[in-house]
């Protein structure tokens, strides 16, 4: 297991919607494995394979206490959202330094290919469905400040740049 680097926005790559994975592979698996130790490393309770230059739809989540309920999830898909929404203070490793206030849906139901190729649905709540939620969103192109006005979006994005160079 390898830990990647991240990378930098504003990389067009952060933008782009990621491929869908055929099928389950040693290769696929291995990449997994590279994103739970870079994803432990940062640490967060989630990642995307695109924050680290795979574009494909790879996506790894654990918000335990602990650090062992690890979700490997491939082409994931949203089925239901719930209407109660709930608020996380929300950032990427691809723009370090920088966060914001994100509401979401509370709970949320997804369908995607485990491990072991097999569909899976599981349900999310809490802080595992807004990480699953903020995983899904980086894997279409989207970064968790898209989620804000056009005006707190541009107030981040200037003083980020300030803060990043």
């Amino acid at each position: 297991m390898t830990i990647r680097r991240f990378i930098p926005w504003p990389d067009k790559r952060l933008r782009t919607p990621c491929a869908a994975v055929p099928e389950i592979t040693d290769e696929v698996r291995g990449i997994w494995d590279d994103m739970i130790e870079t994803m432990d490393a940062m640490p967060g309770v989630g990642l995307a394979a695109p924050q680290i230059g795979v574009m494909l739809q790879l996506a790894v989540v654990d918000a335990s206490q602990a650090r062992n309920k690890r979700i490997r999830m491939a082409n994931p898909t949203i089925l239901e959202l719930s209407a109660k929404p709930n608020e996380y203070e929300e950032a990427s490793p691809n723009l370090p330094g920088m966060s914001a206030k994100i509401t979401r849906p509370r709970a949320l139901s997804v369908r995607y290919l485990d491990e072991n190729g097999v569909i899976a649905r599981r349900e999310f709540v809490g802080l595992e469905a807004t990480s699953v939620q903020h995983q899904i969103d980086h894997l279409a192109g989207k970064m968790y400040f898209d989620r804000l006005s056009k005006t707190k979006r541009d107030m981040l994005l200037r003083k980020a740049r300030k803060l990043n160079g």
